[in-house]
């Protein structure tokens, strides 16, 4: 039993530190993703409400900002950032700037807390934490309704795990969502969790191996909650229970336009796991944007003319999907 737990353990102390490291890199050199959103802020410009309950969980909160309007509105749009760390760090408070800069340009900005895997939420992982975020998001609506600012639609956002999160929401949950999903803004998020996309030079493996079976059984095991066995790796029905966290395994044909950029040289979220993210949105046609920076790891920070593009796409899916009325 530690040898299957060993590998993904091992996977996530690596993807925690990796956080923390980027973080480091993220205050050194800051990219112009953090410039871009480092507007200006005042008291004025809009209404702050912190930890506002979704549910009876210690992590189930999430922070509201509303604009301020010259005049009342019939409907305001609604951008939600789900916060990075690698599924078990990591908190909505430290994307305040970025949910201050949508608020400041007329968006209702949502930050929501998920419940991270840890010692003390041991079952935790990324299929509860996906559905903490739905159980959130009519929460969100409803309080921003309360205040006078009833939704007509949501962009999903998020960096790292956020963004992977976000990206399941929109591509599994928008059907029960209580305002339509319009887009998804993704930085550097999770698409698959495909145990070969994870593993780089590795990708041939052989889930017919015993050894090689289980610890990625226990990979699996670890991010879907799902019981595996090293006999559901070599016979593929594993795929079933990776389908409904890997957004690349949700997109179809109805599925909203996304917004994306990846560092080709990311050591936290591998640049092979993009190709299965592409070749899903190619397959059912839908609208997207793949930024890919050549130079950069999981900070995006080394290749500036990029990430200012990236910027300026963001900016166009923002007016396009969700206007400003």
């Amino acid at each position: 039993m530690k040898k299957r737990w060993f590998i993904p353990l091992c996977v996530i102390t690596f993807i925690l530190s990796g956080y923390m490291a980027n973080k480091v890199k993220q205050m050194i050199f800051p990219s112009p993703w953090e410039t871009y959103l480092q507007m200006p802020w005042e008291d004025s410009m809009g209404e702050i409400y912190t930890d506002l309950p979704y549910g009876e969980g210690k992590a189930e909160k999430f922070d509201l900002y509303l604009p301020s309007v010259k005049q009342p509105k019939k409907s305001y749009g609604l951008v939600v950032y789900l916060h990075a760390g690698g599924f078990v760090g990591g908190d909505k408070s430290e994307d305040a700037l970025i949910l201050k800069s949508f608020c400041r340009r007329g968006y209702v900005a949502a930050g929501i807390n998920y419940t991270l895997t840890s010692k003390e939420n041991p079952k935790s992982n990324v299929y509860t934490q996906s559905l903490d975020i739905k159980k959130a998001m009519p929460e969100v609506v409803k309080k921003a309704a309360e205040k006078g600012y009833p939704i007509n639609g949501v962009i999903m956002s998020g960096g790292s795990a956020g963004a992977c999160l976000a990206m399941i929401y929109a591509f599994r949950d928008a059907d029960e969502s209580p305002v339509p999903v319009k887009a998804v803004i993704s930085m550097v998020g999770p698409a698959t969790f495909e145990p070969k996309a994870w593993m780089g030079k590795m990708a041939s493996i052989d889930y017919n191996d015993s050894t090689t079976a289980a610890g990625a059984a226990a990979w699996v095991a670890s991010m879907t909650g799902d019981s595996i066995s090293p006999r559901m790796m070599a016979s593929g029905e594993y795929q079933r229970s990776l389908a409904k966290i890997s957004a690349a395994s949700l997109v179809n044909e109805r599925s909203v336009p996304l917004v994306a950029a990846y560092g080709m040289k990311d050591k936290l979220v591998p640049y092979e796991t993009v190709h299965y993210l592409t070749d899903s949105l190619d397959k059912y046609h839908v609208t997207y944007d793949c930024f890919v920076l050549p130079h950069s790891g999981h900070a995006l920070h080394r290749d500036r003319e990029i990430m200012t593009a990236f910027c300026k796409k963001m900016e166009e899916y923002l007016a396009k999907y969700l206007p400003i009325e």
